[in-house]
């Protein structure tokens, strides 16, 4: 396994070229960068197949090469991720904590401003001193007082916090 900071396994990462800590998860990033490739087959198979005439139909001989890349590349690429993800871990917890920052939803806010009649400019600029304030603070968004969410501006109300 890792040094600890990557749950991604060495083997399956690289170092990064700027930040010496930090690991690039390149199996994933390169199998995602396969999908261009697949789509490029697929799109090959789809004009071939296109108004086929009643004939011989010799020209099926094009359609080996990208459903025989197609197949090898796919069972490539989940031989290697299901080896990545079997030598992956997860910290849950902090996974449940980042999953439950309410600061997640600062976008919802903004929406839901946005749809009281703000202009998307002003709810955002708004939402954004909100964040600001919250840090600064040290409590979440969502656990703003009244009086606090004044202090930025009038316009916004405690109804505003259920979106949280």
């Amino acid at each position: 396994m890792s040094s600890g900071l990557s749950p991604i396994d060495d083997a399956y990462t690289t170092g990064s070229s700027l930040m010496p800590q930090k690991r690039n998860p390149d199996a994933a990033e390169l199998i995602r960068g396969k999908t261009g490739r697949l789509i490029g087959n697929l799109t090959a198979l789809l004009t071939l197949m296109k108004g086929l005439p009643m004939t011989y139909n010799r020209d099926m001989q094009e359609d080996k090469p990208p459903l025989f890349d197609t197949v090898d590349t796919v069972r490539a690429c989940l031989q290697i991720m299901a080896a990545m993800l079997a030598h992956t871990s997860v910290n849950h917890a902090a996974c449940q904590k980042a999953a439950s920052d309410p600061a997640l939803l600062a976008t919802d806010l903004v929406d839901h401003l946005v749809l009281k009649g703000v202009p998307f400019r002003r709810a955002h600029h708004l939402v954004g001193a909100l964040v600001a304030q919250a840090e600064k603070l040290g409590k979440p968004i969502s656990k703003l007082t009244h009086e606090e969410l004044q202090q930025i501006d009038p316009l916004l109300e405690p109804d505003c916090l259920k979106v949280f």
